[in-house]
């Protein structure tokens, strides 16, 4: 058995506690490290490197936000790492379901370390 496949999700700082792709994410057996935008580049130097990078984004957007996510998914294609852009606005029921048939691909082809 290979070790649990980790997830970064990167967010605005906004969290609503009625939804959290944390949550979503142990329910479906990931471990998962949840940073705002701004702070991603110092979580990504002292955790291990992710099988991919969820991007919740959120309705309070703006040309900053825009830009460091623009910045991560550069940083991420340059190495190898997929970004799954989530939309908060399509949040519903089965929200996980459809979680594990996006994230599903990425992780489970991760190979072992």
């Amino acid at each position: 058995m290979g070790a649990l496949q980790q997830v970064l999700v990167v967010d605005d700082g906004f969290r609503a506690v009625d939804h959290s792709l944390a949550a979503d994410l142990a329910g479906l057996g990931y471990a998962s490290v949840t940073a705002s935008i701004e702070a991603f580049d110092d979580v990504l130097a002292v955790i291990a490197r992710p099988a991919a990078v969820l991007l919740q984004m959120s309705t309070r957007r703006d040309a900053a936000y825009d830009r460091l996510a623009e910045r991560l998914r550069e940083q991420m294609k340059r190495g190898g790492i997929p970004v799954i852009d989530m939309d908060d606005a399509l949040v519903r029921v089965g929200a996980p379901v459809d979680l594990k048939s996006r994230i599903g691909p990425y992780v489970l082809n991760e190979p072992d370390l």
